[in-house]
C-alpha cells in the first residue's frame, strides 16, 4: 500500500512536470508578449545597463522594466533560468540561443549571469529587446530520485523505517523525561520544544498565524544543539530558509549556508559555503598551487618530471582543499538550505541526526524526502491551514500532489503533531472567525493583543458590501485585458476611497509618529495592478505610499500590518468565485492584520459559499 501511494507520487510529480514545460513552451508560442509581460513570465521592453563581474566572478549584465511593467507582479526571482528574445517587424520573435541565470531582482532592476562577453555584447547591441522564464528540470529530477531511493530503500534502513512511520504503519517512537522548563516561552511553545526533544522519529509543530512558531522552533534547535553536534535546517524556499537561518544568527548560533549564493540575502552571503571556503586562512595557498598547476599545463614538456611535479601539485592542493571544507564544516552548527539545495554535492556523503523543515506545509512531499535521506529523525514546522504548495496541473492537484508530507503525518500521526496555542498577533475580533473555522477555537489571543486597535471605539473587523450596478459596466467583476485573471473597476475605487476615509481618521500625524502601516490585499493580480494605480494616483494615499504595501496573498505570506484592507474582486449572478474556493488563502488574507481588517466584496455573490456567508453573519 505505501509502495503504492509512492509510486502513485512519482507519477504525479512526473505529470506536474511535463506540464509545467508544455505550458511553458505552449505560452512562448502562443501568448503575445503583452499577455506575458501581464502574467509576470515575462519582461518586455528592456533597456540594458552595465556589464561587470559580481563578487562570485560572474559575468553580470543588468536589465530594467519600463516605468509601466513595473507595477506588474512577476515571478523572476534568484537562481530562475531565463532566456532572451528581440522582436522583428510587428510581432515576429527571436529567441537569443544562449541561456541566462537571475542572480538579483529588485524593483524594476534585475542581473543576470550571461556565459560569456559575446553574449553580454549582443545583449547591448540589441533592440526591442525581452526577457522570459524558462523551464528548469533540476528540481524535478532530485524529486523523482528521491522517490526512487524511498521506494527501493532496504527494509532495516532507517530511510524505510520513516517511510513507514510517515505512513501510518508504525508507530512513532519518543523518548521519556522529565519536561524541560523555558520560561521565555509560553506553555504551548514549551510543550512543542520538550516534544521535539523527546521525538525519535518525527515531530510536527504546527503553528497557526502569530503564535510564534519561528520563536519555537529556533528554541527547538537550541536545544537539540545541546544533543548533537550538528543538523540540517530546510524550508522549501530560499527567502524561508534565509528567514530561519537570520533567526539562528541572532541567537549566536553558527550558521553555514549551502546553495547558489545568488539566491540567498545580503546578511547570509557572508555565512554561505562559497564565502567562508575563500575567507578561509589556507585558500591563498590552495590558489597558489592550482595556479600553479595552470602554469604547468600550459608548458610545453610533458615529460617524467612534468607528470611527477604534476601529481605533487594536484596531490597538496587536493589535501588543502580537503582541510579548508572540513575546517568549514566542522565550525558549523546548522547547515541551512533549501530542500532541493540539500542535493548539492558539497553534501555528499554527509548525515545528520536531525533535519528541521520550516514552512513545510508549502513543500511538496517529494521534496521534503530530498532531505530526509540524509537523516535519523525529521521535524517539521507550519501551517497546513495556510498557503499550500504550487501545483500548476489541475490533473496532478486533484491526484494529491498538493497533500503536503506534514498534512499526511498529522493524519496517520496525530500524536506526533503539537500545535501552538497563544497568538500574539492580532486583535481578538480578528482571530475569532478563522480560529473558529480552521483551528477549532484551539488559539487564544495574549493579553498584550486582545484589544489592540489605533482608533477609539473601532470596530476590529467590517465587510464593506460592494453592491454592483447590473447598468455599470465598470461595477461588476471583469476579466483583464488578455484574458489573465480577474479585476474588479468600481470594487478597485471603493477599496481606494475605504483606505483615504481610513487614514484620514487616523491622521497624518499618528500615521508618522506611530509608523502605522497599511496592508492592501487582493487575490488576483491584475486586481492588484489597477489598486497600485489607483494608490499613486490617490492625493490622500499618495503621502504615505511607504507605509502602504499593495499585493497577493501569497506575496503578504508571512507578513503582518497595523491595517489589512481586502479586495474580494468577484461579482456576478452566478455566485463563481473561481480560487477564492482555496479557503487557505484567505485564511493568510485575513491574518495578516493587527489592529484592523477590512473586507470588500459583493455579499450577495460571495455568500453563496458557507465560509463567506458565516463569515458576512459573524460580523
Amino acid at each position: 500500500m505505501i509502495l503504492t501511494e509512492l509510486i502513485k507520487q512519482r507519477r504525479l510529480v512526473e505529470r506536474e512536470r511535463d506540464y509545467e514545460r508544455d505550458e511553458l513552451r505552449r505560452l512562448s508560442q502562443a501568448l503575445g508578449v503583452e499577455r506575458k509581460v501581464r502574467r509576470g513570465e515575462c519582461w518586455w521592453p528592456l533597456t540594458v545597463g552595465a556589464t561587470r563581474y559580481n563578487s562570485l566572478n560572474q559575468l553580470v549584465v543588468e536589465l530594467r522594466r519600463g516605468e509601466q511593467e513595473a507595477e506588474v507582479d512577476h515571478n523572476f526571482e534568484p537562481g530562475r533560468p531565463v532566456m532572451f528574445f528581440t522582436i522583428v517587424g510587428l510581432d515576429d520573435i527571436k529567441y537569443l540561443e544562449f541561456a541566462a541565470t537571475v542572480t538579483l531582482v529588485d524593483g524594476d532592476r534585475m542581473l543576470v549571469s550571461v556565459p560569456d562577453e559575446d553574449a553580454a555584447s549582443r545583449l547591448q547591441r540589441a533592440e526591442r529587446l525581452g526577457v522570459q522564464l524558462s523551464f528548469d528540470e533540476t528540481t524535478y529530477k532530485l524529486m523523482l530520485a528521491a522517490l526512487d531511493r524511498v521506494i527501493k530503500a532496504e527494509p532495516a534502513s532507517r530511510l524505510a523505517r520513516l517511510r513507514n512511520v510517515f505512513y501510518g504503519r508504525v508507530k512513532p517512537e519518543k523518548f521519556t523525561f522529565a519536561p524541560l522548563s523555558f520560561p521565555w516561552l509560553n506553555a504551548t511553545q514549551q510543550h512543542a520544544v520538550n516534544e521535539v526533544l523527546r521525538a525519535k522519529d518525527v515531530a510536527v509543530v504546527h503553528g497557526p498565524p502569530g503564535t510564534g512558531k519561528t520563536t519555537t522552533l529556533v528554541e527547538a534547535i537550541a536545544e537539540t544543539l545541546r544533543r548533537e553536534s550538528q543538523v540540517m535546517v530546510c524550508a522549501q524556499s530560499n527567502m524561508a530558509v534565509d528567514w530561519i537561518a537570520e533567526q539562528l544568527l541572532d541567537r549566536g548560533i553558527n550558521v553555514l549556508r549551502v546553495g547558489n549564493p545568488t539566491r540567498v540575502t545580503d546578511r547570509m552571503l557572508a555565512r554561505t559555503f562559497e564565502r567562508q571556503f575563500e575567507d578561509h586562512p589556507l585558500y591563498p595557498q590552495l590558489w597558489s598551487l592550482r595556479k600553479a598547476m595552470r602554469e604547468l599545463r600550459g608548458s610545453r614538456r610533458h615529460d617524467e618530471a612534468y607528470h611527477q611535479k604534476m601529481d605533487r601539485l594536484d596531490s597538496r592542493a587536493t589535501e588543502v582543499e580537503l582541510r579548508i571544507r572540513e575546517e568549514v564544516f566542522g565550525n558549523a552548527r546548522v547547515i541551512a538550505c533549501t530542500l532541493a539545495g540539500s542535493a548539492n554535492r558539497v553534501l555528499d556523503g554527509m548525515r545528520f541526526g536531525t533535519l528541521f523543515i520550516d514552512e513545510a506545509a508549502q513543500a511538496l512531499e517529494a521534496a521534503c524526502w530530498i532531505a530526509i535521506r540524509k537523516v535519523s529523525r525529521v521535524v517539521l514546522a507550519g501551517d497546513h491551514c495556510q498557503l499550500p504548495p504550487t501545483v500548476k496541473c489541475l490533473e496532478a492537484l486533484k491526484g494529491g500532489l498538493g497533500v503536503t508530507l506534514m498534512e499526511r503525518i498529522a493524519a496517520n500521526c496525530p500524536d506526533a503533531v503539537t500545535m501552538l496555542g497563544v497568538q500574539y498577533r492580532m486583535n481578538e475580533a480578528i482571530l475569532k472567525f478563522p480560529n473558529e473555522w480552521f483551528y477549532g477555537g484551539q488559539v487564544r489571543s495574549d493579553e498584550s493583543v486582545r484589544n489592540r486597535s489605533i482608533l477609539d471605539l473601532d470596530r476590529a473587523v467590517e465587510w464593506v458590501d460592494y453592491s454592483a450596478d447590473d447598468d455599470e459596466d465598470d461595477s461588476r467583476e471583469q476579466t483583464a485585458r488578455g484574458g489573465v485573471g480577474r479585476l474588479n473597476r468600481g470594487e478597485a475605487a471603493l477599496t481606494i476611497r475605504v483606505a483615504e476615509d481610513y487614514v484620514q481618521r487616523i491622521g497624518k500625524q499618528r500615521l508618522t509618529d506611530e509608523q502605522i502601516d497599511i496592508g492592501i490585499i487582493s487575490p488576483y493580480r491584475a486586481q492588484v495592478h489597477l489598486l497600485r494605480h489607483l494608490v499613486k494616483q490617490s492625493a490622500v494615499l499618495k503621502p504615505f505610499r511607504r507605509a502602504i504595501t499593495v499585493g497577493t496573498v501569497d506575496g503578504f505570506q508571512g507578513q503582518e500590518r497595523d491595517v489589512i484592507i481586502i479586495s474580494m474582486v468577484r461579482a456576478n449572478d452566478t455566485g463563481e468565485i473561481g480560487f477564492l474556493r482555496d479557503l487557505r488563502r484567505m485564511n493568510v488574507a485575513i491574518t495578516r492584520a493587527r489592529s484592523k481588517l477590512i473586507i470588500i466584496g459583493d455579499a450577495s455573490t460571495l455568500t453563496r459559499h458557507a465560509f463567506y456567508r458565516r463569515l458576512h453573519d459573524s460580523l
